[in-house]
């Protein structure tokens, strides 16, 4: 004879929801929460800050440029190592996250440099409010305020919330922290002190998309500082980036720059410095431009520049405080200098300044669901991970990849 009340509790366990609690509430934090099976899960977030997303408004002050609009395997490439993000970035594409954000309201469009943006009146608030929005629809429950502090003696998650300790119990856990760079938005990497007294290994965190450090003259400083080099190539080792660059007091900061971070920051590693190198007319051949230089008739070096080659101020600056006054007035080698100008990099520019970083938990440390080997149920996720990629939309998808991606393998599992 069954006994009614054992078959009551039984029945009551067996559709317990499953504790996941996501510490951090940036994108993929916030993804993953939108994603997982609510009908299973019972989802927490924990945000030390007041409110969710901070970096992902810091990172929409000058444009929200949410994804790339190139095919899915050619992005994949943009990553280092790309192997390591291919399995969510197929799994959730560029095209699958525009989808999504027309779900829920955000239309978006491709700008002329194929990156993806919200549709025009659309403010990076209004994206996040709609993904919150979301959350709630899932039942997530918000918890702002909650500055993670470890575990407690009996395996519990710590928290400190306007003074008072709390603990709780989580059948999984989720880590969201982010890297450390903008620590004014949270990112600090405060985090790897916890992680370290579990056994997880840790990278020492390091400047990524960043401005680099290089040691002008005065004169080229008062000049062009401020000032921007557009239509450009730049080069380092075997890679090269389109684009442009600004001129700061220190060095130089822009997309063209921080497209080659990886190769800079090893050459750094490798050499204490790093060369740089820019194609100032990437449209002409070498052999056209010197052409011009040898044909200039009565017309200075200077002239010919700006007339036959269109070379505006800060370009004809830049090239006469690097080259020697015996390679300028000589056309073969003021030629080659052109198509190929030597800078030398003598350092990155602060952490804090950084648009993200590289280092934190090694690759070697998670499984292919992100779940840290050392530590059964408990995951990982975003810019704690040792992964890199430009700006232009990548660092965003890759966030908005990893999240669904969890969710996804949490969902199938239980």
């Amino acid at each position: 004879m069954i006994n009614d009340s054992t078959f009551i509790l039984e029945t009551s366990d067996l559709f317990m929801k499953t504790k996941i609690s996501i510490i951090g509430g940036g994108v993929a934090a916030m993804m993953l929460a939108c994603m997982l099976d609510e009908s299973k899960f019972e989802v927490a977030v924990y945000e030390k800050n007041n409110a969710l997303g901070r970096k992902f408004l810091v990172a929409g002050e000058g444009g929200l440029n949410i994804t790339h609009s190139e095919d899915i395997s050619e992005m994949i490439n943009r990553y280092t190592p790309s192997v390591f993000l291919s399995n969510a970035l197929t799994a959730f594409s560029n095209i699958d996250l525009r989808n999504w954000l027309d779900t829920i309201g955000i239309e978006t469009f491709v700008g002329t440099s194929n990156r993806v943006f919200p549709k025009a009146g659309i403010k990076p608030i209004e994206v996040l409010n709609s993904i919150i929005k979301k959350m709630n629809e899932k039942n997530v429950s918000i918890k702002t305020q909650h500055r993670w502090d470890g575990w407690d003696t009996e395996g519990q998650l710590c928290f400190t919330n306007k003074n008072q300790k709390i603990s709780v119990k989580s059948a999984i856990t989720v880590f969201a922290l982010g890297g450390a760079s903008w620590k004014v938005t949270g990112s600090d990497g405060e985090w790897i002190n916890h992680l370290q007294e579990k056994g997880v290994a840790i990278l020492p965190f390091q400047p990524s998309n960043c401005a680099v450090k290089i040691n002008w003259k005065q004169e080229f400083i008062n000049e062009a500082e401020g000032n921007t080099l557009k239509n450009i190539t730049v080069s380092c080792e075997e890679k090269k980036q389109k684009g442009e660059v600004v001129i700061t007091k220190q060095g130089m900061e822009g997309g063209a720059i921080y497209a080659l971070s990886t190769v800079i920051r090893k050459q750094l590693s490798e050499n204490k410095r790093a060369t740089l190198f820019i194609d100032l007319k990437p449209t002409a051949s070498l052999e056209e431009i010197k052409n011009k230089l040898k044909s200039r008739g009565n017309k200075s070096i200077t002239q010919v520049l700006e007339s036959a080659l269109k070379f505006n101020h800060v370009q004809t600056s830049l090239l006469k405080s690097v080259v020697t006054k015996d390679e300028f007035v000589t056309s073969e080698l003021l030629s080659k200098k052109i198509k190929k100008l030597p800078l030398i990099i003598y350092d990155l520019a602060p952490i804090d300044e950084a648009i993200s970083t590289v280092g934190g938990i090694p690759l070697n440390e998670i499984d292919t669901n992100f779940q840290l080997i050392k530590l059964k149920n408990n995951y990982a996720m975003g810019e704690m991970i040792n992964w890199d990629a430009p700006t232009g939309g990548y660092l965003l998808q890759a966030c908005f990849s990893i999240g669904f991606y969890l969710a996804k393998h949490l969902n199938e599992k239980y």
